[in-house]
């Protein structure tokens, strides 16, 4: 079996994530057909990084990125630093000859996907994006039942993600709430996810009308090594928060259907509403990541005197599911989606097929984010344009 050396850069919440999914493969997929080997970690603050080497299974540390990337035993590196470090690594391991996974957004801002996306296709390599919510076992079976035609013809699509991450007004100023940090804001974190999955369902987006909002205009400034999880006290020096909290807009697809899309990082109620709801002229379905192992699904056509949503568990006899555990409605959780997305890339650059969602899935969104971007500028709808390294 072929052994394929990963490196992860940045050794947070999310690459320790990815550091534990792939030292689950094995005993998960005993049909696999490549082996993971965690060969470095690579972190900014060093007892983090040596932590990956007590705790994780990695051979060695760095806290230098080119050491990581030019690693000899490495092959694939796996890009989870904040938002703005992520074109500079990604574009260093592409011209290294390194198959790269990096973390939504790819970059920060359209502009720095674009190059991204470029520099990944000049050098030929397999690239991934952290688009994780595709893999949940029953959007996949909703994929299915799309493809089939089981819903008809599309007519509405509803996606939203509202998170309560930033709904503290004590939460730290991290890099998430900076534009100079992490590009823009929930258009590039979440709203990514959102419109990702809508195009992987409901196809491609022609135009848009958008709006954004800031509604916390300043944040307790950090502490060292705070997150946004963090909070400050009442009196704390602050800072402005420069990108939005909030983006929403109005679509429309290419196969003619219309739909909504909004994302939040301060809503309050909503804690992870990663949601879409879908309609067609034969039937409907929605799911939310908070209920991730539940989806309702409405079939017309029935021979019953009653008509109305169905909820449908998952279980073993959705694609992946069973591979974490048996029967019916019992529940995989979030990390398990990591797993899925890590085995896929994995198996990507063992055989050399294109992964997907790959550096192209993120050029299609930000491409859909730039026309949102200008909507808010020009109050009007804007169509959508594939971007090129011309446009930037």
């Amino acid at each position: 079996m072929k052994t394929i050396g990963i490196a992860v850069i940045g050794f947070g919440w999310m690459g320790q994530a990815h550091s534990r999914s792939y030292a689950r493969i094995p005993s998960l997929f005993p049909d696999r057909v490549a082996e993971p080997e965690l060969v470095i970690c690579c972190d900014n603050l060093e007892d983090r990084a040596a932590e990956a080497v007590r705790s994780f299974g990695f051979a060695e540390y760095t806290t230098d990125p080119a050491e990581a990337i030019n690693h000899p035993d490495v092959d694939a590196v796996i890009v989870c630093a904040p938002n703005m470090l992520h074109e500079e690594l990604c574009v260093l391991a592409a011209e290294a000859g390194k198959h790269v996974f990096c973390e939504k957004p790819v970059g920060g801002t359209p502009a720095q996907t674009v190059r991204v996306a470029a520099a990944a296709a000049e050098a030929g390599i397999i690239t991934g994006v952290g688009y994780n919510y595709r893999w949940a076992p029953l959007v996949q079976y909703a994929k299915d039942m799309i493809e089939r035609g089981d819903l008809g013809d599309i007519t509405n699509y509803r996606g939203r993600f509202f998170s309560m991450y930033g709904s503290d007004p004590m939460g730290l100023l991290s890099w998430r709430f900076e534009i100079d940090g992490a590009g823009y804001g929930v258009s590039s974190d979440i709203l990514s996810h959102s419109m990702d999955l809508g195009m992987m369902l409901n196809g491609p987006i022609v135009s848009v009308v958008g709006m954004a909002e800031t509604f916390i205009k300043d944040r307790p400034l950090p502490k060292a090594g705070g997150t946004h999880y963090d909070r400050g006290e009442p009196g704390d020096p602050t800072g402005p928060v420069t990108n939005e909290d909030y983006a929403g807009c109005m679509v429309r697809f290419a196969n003619g259907s219309i739909g909504t899309f909004e994302s939040s990082r301060n809503i309050v109620g909503p804690q992870s509403q990663m949601a879409f709801d879908i309609h067609g002229t034969k039937g409907a379905l929605n799911w939310n990541l908070e209920t991730m192992n539940e989806m309702n699904i409405f079939m017309t056509g029935g021979e019953h005197l009653h008509d109305g949503y169905t909820k449908v568990y998952a279980g073993e006899r959705y694609p992946f599911h069973g591979n974490f555990v048996p029967g019916d409605a019992n529940s995989i959780a979030y990390e398990d989606l990591k797993v899925i997305e890590c085995l896929q890339f994995l198996t990507a650059v063992a055989t050399g097929e294109q992964h997907e969602p790959g550096f192209q899935q993120a050029l299609e969104y930000v491409s859909v984010q730039q026309a949102v971007i200008n909507s808010w500028e020009s109050g009007k709808w804007e169509d959508v344009k594939l971007l090129t390294l011309d446009d930037i």
